[in-house]
């Protein structure tokens, strides 16, 4: 009996910690879900196949709203432009350039009632990589 109750803990224990921190790479037209996460994390990884891109792009559906959100991380483009580009010197502008993100986590918001906020992550998140990049989520 004790050998049981011994097993039966160790197993909800495990439980616990792998459905408390979820990872996994979605490549291109892959999806997953997350479910009551207190934060996902997406960060893009790798070049697209043709390698002249680094941008990872992916939809993001809330069951909390009802709503889908488009996300774009971008680390290789630029954001800007580059100092001395577009005449830019020569009128005494200056260097505005900046590169896109390569992370972003989406935190739950738990000042809200379920539905309240266009933020909202809890529910379940479903998440589909649309771009054609890999991109690593992290339910947490």
């Amino acid at each position: 009996m004790r050998k049981l109750a011994f097993v039966a803990v160790l197993t909800v224990i495990a439980f616990c910690f792998t459905a408390s921190a979820y990872a996994k790479a979605l490549k291109p037209g892959q999806k997953m879900s997350c479910n009551n996460a207190s934060s996902i994390t997406l960060e893009a990884s790798g070049t697209s196949t043709k390698g002249d891109r680094g941008n990872a792009n992916v939809v993001i559906w809330k069951s909390s709203t009802a709503t889908t959100v488009p996300i774009s991380l971008g680390p290789t483009d630029h954001q800007n432009f580059i100092g001395g580009a577009a005449g830019a010197k020569m009128v005494g502008i200056q260097n505005m350039h900046s590169m896109g993100r390569s992370k972003l986590v989406l935190t739950g918001q738990n000042n809200f009632s379920r539905g309240d906020s266009i933020g909202d992550i809890s529910g379940e998140v479903r998440i589909t990589n649309t771009g054609t990049v890999t991109m690593n989520v992290t339910c947490g």
